[in-house]
């Protein structure tokens, strides 16, 4: 297990090196902090950068400012939180408690049982309900597509982990053998499919965030088309549509 968790750590730095070699976001992000550097009508000081990166991290990391969605953020804090108790913890039941001869405390059992139910919680809450294509756009409910990979792997991860912990405790040792196969099955393709998924973009989001800040501060203008004309208002107010 040493081994394997070793090996998927290498997958998801492989992974995300080859995203952004293959998406060339570094290259983008060198060049546009260069444009805005140029086009910055003041100097940002030190402590408006460390202001810059606290906020990207409490706001932006810690607290999920990006969504304004009230349903969509809670549900994206039980995956962020959930899948941080989740990966910590299995980290320290297979480096630091390995045998039976160093058992876990049971704090860390229970952390790693509730990272796991703080992914399911939060993933089939925003899979079965707040997925904002389905009714928009008429698609089918459980339509897959490759943006899907990430969350539909991590679900299946978490929910193999319980079933198989909860097996093993009912004293299922061929049930529990099965459901750790399609536990480590699901967790190779989350950490292996990075290149492909969303999850490079855990550490694209903060890197965003922050030189948004940082254009904040230095009066830095984006380029854009001014807006179309719109209705004041919405909702009863607006005209109705017309049929040609």
């Amino acid at each position: 297990m040493q081994v394997y968790v070793g090996a998927m750590v290498v997958l998801v730095l492989c992974g995300t090196l080859i995203d952004v070699i293959h998406k060339r976001s570094a290259k983008y992000f060198f060049q546009h902090r260069q444009v805005v550097k140029s086009r910055a009508t003041r100097q940002v000081t030190g402590g408006e950068v460390i202001a810059a990166a606290a906020g990207t991290i409490v706001v932006t990391g810690l607290a999920a400012g990006e969504f304004c969605n009230p349903w969509r953020r809670i549900s994206h804090l039980l995956l962020m939180y959930g899948f941080l108790l989740y990966v910590i913890t299995t980290a320290l039941l297979v480096y630091v408690y390995p045998t039976s001869a160093t058992p876990a405390p049971a704090a860390v059992s229970q952390l790693w049982h509730l990272g796991a139910l703080l992914i399911c919680l939060g993933g089939y809450w925003f899979w079965l309900l707040l997925r904002v294509d389905v009714a928009a756009e008429g698609h089918p409910r459980f339509a897959l597509v490759r943006a899907d990979l990430f969350i539909v792997s991590l679900l299946a991860s978490a929910t193999c982990a319980l079933l198989w912990s909860l097996c093993q405790s009912a004293g299922h040792p061929l049930w529990a053998g099965a459901l750790f196969a399609l536990y480590i099955i699901a967790s190779t393709v989350l950490f292996g499919s990075v290149p492909w998924s969303k999850f490079a973009h855990m550490f694209y989001k903060p890197a965003a965030a922050f030189q948004k800040r940082i254009e904040q501060a230095n009066g830095y203008r984006r380029n854009l088309p001014p807006p179309a004309d719109r209705p004041a208002t919405f909702g009863s107010a607006r005209r109705a549509p017309h049929h040609y």
